[in-house]
């Protein structure tokens, strides 16, 4: 009986990494990299050797100099004569509340718009029209500039609120609208009050896992359960209840006007307000596209499929359209959060205090360090953006269709 075997595995040899066709790719891409590397050698250092015949020297010393200028809006403790790093982390951080809260309002903003669009009613559908081509056309440093201008000249002065008879009132006895910003209650954090806000935190994974166990079990065995009331319930309770426990360790300091200016609470500066309205309503545009496209792309026959089984049109949004949906939105939506977010760079413009206003701005002009700051801007901006697209890729994976 005659046996068939496979033929001897040849020896590598050197020329196989040219002839050998499951060899050769991996010899041109090496060759590719290696190429690259020594173009950018090559450059960097020309780039040293220039800037060491001009006497310019590559140094972060800087960073630990006085910075000697005030920043308007400071998340933390921040003087004049705190450090440039001190400086760059303000401004670091008040481009993350930025990004932070752009991003967030602009979903909310974006998902409404999009479904509005799609809306039986032609008066909304044609509003919603509107507003995505008007903010999506007109450039977003516009926008910035409108709205804080708009706020300046609307909004009252802080002396408007004095008086027997003031020309304008605080709302509920605690928030003010000025033109120089908004005055809020500032919290005061006593003992026990990380308890009570680890159980708040502990509350919204809580209300993650109910809503999941709602969905799952309606689409396991078709029974619906109340998810409103619950939902608030858990969020709330837990954390109202151990506030009371610990003998209400959290309370609030309240705006007050002395002199020529509100005193006590938080400040939160028009420009700030202005540049994440403009954001969010400018980016919101284009998610409300992002959102109608994928809702589109669903076919008709799960609209009818559901409404034959008796759901109601928001039942079927929520449950059958949205979240085959999300699979054609959540993509083109980390691109609308890296703009944003890079877009924040324009905040110098109404004179709020960045990263690109800080590092980028008045401490690149006091140092002359401009080679030093640029970098340290590109590698803050490299890292956020980065970090947004790989923890909206990890979601992306997890509602992605899942094949057998």
């Amino acid at each position: 009986m005659t046996t068939v075997t496979d033929p001897p595995r040849q020896a590598f040899q050197i020329s196989m990494l040219w002839n050998d066709t499951r060899y050769r790719s991996y010899t041109f891409q090496a060759i590719a990299l290696l190429l690259l590397i020594a173009a950018f050698s090559y450059l960097i250092g020309n780039l040293l050797e220039n800037l060491r015949a001009a006497g310019l020297n590559i140094s972060f010393e800087f960073l630990g100099q006085p910075a000697g200028y005030d920043i308007n809006q400071r998340p933390i403790e921040y003087n004049s004569q705190s450090s440039h790093l001190r400086a760059s982390i303000v401004g670091i951080l008040n481009t993350l509340i930025v990004a932070f809260l752009g991003c967030i309002t602009a979903t909310i903003i974006g998902v409404t718009a999009g479904v509005l669009r799609l809306s039986n009613n032609w008066l909304v559908r044609k509003l919603m029209a509107v507003y995505v081509e008007a903010f999506r056309n007109v450039p977003v440093l516009i926008w910035i500039l409108v709205i804080f201008f708009v706020m300046t000249a609307a909004l009252p002065a802080p002396r408007a609120f004095r008086g027997e008879t003031p020309q304008a009132s605080m709302l509920f006895d605690a928030v003010a609208f000025t033109n120089r910003g908004v005055y809020i209650p500032k919290p005061i954090w006593e003992t026990g009050s990380m308890v009570v806000v680890i159980t708040f935190a502990l509350s919204i994974l809580g209300v993650i896992a109910y809503r999941r166990y709602t969905t799952k079990l309606l689409y396991e065995t078709g029974k619906l359960l109340p998810r409103g009331w619950p939902t608030l319930a858990i969020l709330f309770g837990p954390a109202v209840v151990m506030f009371f426990v610990m003998g209400q360790p959290i309370s609030l300091e309240y705006p007050a006007l002395k002199g020529f200016n509100f005193q006590g609470g938080v400040q939160v500066r028009g420009s700030l307000i202005a540049l994440w309205i403009a954001l969010s309503v400018y980016t919101g545009a284009f998610i409300a596209e992002n959102v109608r496209a994928g809702i589109q792309a669903i076919s008709k026959g799960q609209t009818e499929a559901a409404a034959s089984l008796g759901l109601r049109p928001g039942r079927i949004m929520n449950l059958v359209v949205l979240p085959q949906a999300l699979r054609v939105i959540i993509p083109p939506l980390i691109s609308q959060y890296l703009n944003l977010t890079k877009n924040s760079s324009l905040a110098i413009a109404v004179g709020y205090m960045d990263v690109t206003g800080t590092l980028g701005g008045i401490t690149l002009n006091q140092t002359g360090r401009a080679i030093e700051s640029v970098l340290l801007l590109m590698l803050f901006y490299l890292t956020i953006s980065l970090t947004i697209s790989a923890l909206m890729n990890v979601y992306n994976n997890a509602i992605k269709l899942k094949e057998r």
